[in-house]
């Protein structure tokens, strides 16, 4: 086992990341900070509201982005951030919010779920699945349609989103009628190393996977489990009747392979909607590219609205 996969090692260096995330969130402007999230895609209005959802792992605090409609309950899509399972970037998810809301008119919740060292797995997943369930069920409440609702997420959030949709095939709803998987980390159990890249400098770096696997799921016996690794080749378990997929890929992403093994998963069961790639682009590719993510906002939000639709 090297240095950074073991627990202790990999715990302290989250946590020190951790920190780094939240001193660039309180800066007034400048990368990293809540600021320049917020002026991303401008032309995307932000509207919003603060809500707290009980769980049994921890009250989950939500961001609600309301769309310009005049339905007096829209449907709602439920939105898991990435950083690897550690870092809190709820804020970097504000500008697909924002287009999301505006574009497939539905309310968007953005979770603010709780990270690893702190809360390993399976602490992450089941809070998801526990937000996702209470709000389908307290729309009328809040404003939103439960009974039409979306659930998706980038990078690990896209892993959180795969396990939600899991637990609610095995646990009887709430029905979820679109899970969006855009590059998600979706095989835990095989090595970041083992994983080859299409390029010579990927965005994920195998020492990052080592960081991140190590603090998410400390056990390395777990992380072939089902909510962690649905995409690895011994996890066979039937898939029928799980949520509708849209499965979003970046050519030249580290898990581009993961991907495309679960997508297949996902089409034999009738499960898979579509796989769109997005070529010549890698990992977090919308968070630096402007024109790249109004794209592909705009295409998982014509997915949400199709699905959402009210016949």
């Amino acid at each position: 086992m090297s240095l950074l996969a073991r627990p202790a090692v990999a715990s302290l260096i989250a946590k020190t990341m951790q920190r780094l995330v939240m001193l660039a969130d309180r800066r007034p402007s400048g990368r990293g900070s809540a600021a320049a999230y917020h002026a991303r895609l401008p032309e995307f209005p932000r509207t919003t509201s603060e809500l707290t959802i009980p769980t049994s792992i921890a009250p989950a605090r939500v961001t609600v982005y309301r769309p310009a409609t005049e339905d007096p309950a829209p449907p709602v899509h439920v939105n898991f951030h990435g950083g690897g399972f550690i870092l809190p970037l709820t804020e970097s998810d504000d500008a697909f919010c924002r287009a999301v809301a505006a574009l497939a008119a539905v309310v968007v919740v953005n979770v603010d779920y709780v990270v690893a060292p702190q809360h390993p797995f399976p602490a992450p997943p089941r809070q998801a699945y526990e937000v996702v369930r209470w709000i389908a069920a307290h729309g009328a409440e809040h404003g939103w349609d439960g009974t039409r609702l979306t659930v998706g997420g980038q990078s690990a959030g896209g892993g959180l989103t795969a396990a939600v949709a899991r637990q609610s095939l095995e646990e009887g709803g709430p029905s979820i009628a679109l899970q969006v998987l855009h590059y998600a980390p979706l095989d835990l159990a095989t090595p970041a190393q083992d994983k080859p890249a299409a390029i010579a400098k990927p965005v994920l770096r195998p020492w990052m996977g080592q960081v991140f696997d190590s603090a998410y799921v400390p056990d390395p016996r777990e992380r072939a489990d089902r909510l962690v690794s649905p995409a690895h080749p011994k996890e066979t378990a039937d898939l029928k009747g799980i949520a509708p997929a849209l499965v979003v890929t970046a050519a030249h992403d580290r898990l581009l392979a993961e991907n495309l093994r679960y997508a297949e998963r996902l089409r034999q069961v009738g499960a898979l909607v579509e796989h769109h790639d997005m070529a010549g682009v890698d990992h977090g590719y919308d968070l630096d590219d402007e024109e790249k993510a109004r794209e592909i906002y705009a295409f998982i939000a014509r997915h949400v609205r199709q699905a959402t639709a009210d016949d």
